[in-house]
């Protein structure tokens, strides 16, 4: 929070218990975790970088983006 505020950015919470007001977020981290992350143990930080790299590089260029007709 202190480079937050160093950098003048506000910090804005949502309420707890209220997931649908942060709904964006909240959907990447459900897909996050059914994706990738339940699906391995881990040995080490690195592989864990590793694979969210190769994940997330996939997310982003090769699954369909229903916001864009796919």
């Amino acid at each position: 929070m202190e480079w937050a505020e160093h950098k003048g950015i506000a910090l804005t919470h949502i309420q707890p218990g209220k997931p649908q007001q942060n709904a964006y977020v909240e959907r990447y981290n459900r897909t996050v975790r059914h994706e990738w992350l339940d699906l391995h143990i881990f040995e080490s930080i690195d592989e864990v970088q590793q694979i969210a790299t190769e994940w997330l590089w996939s997310y982003n260029n090769e699954r369909p983006n229903m916001g864009i007709g796919g």
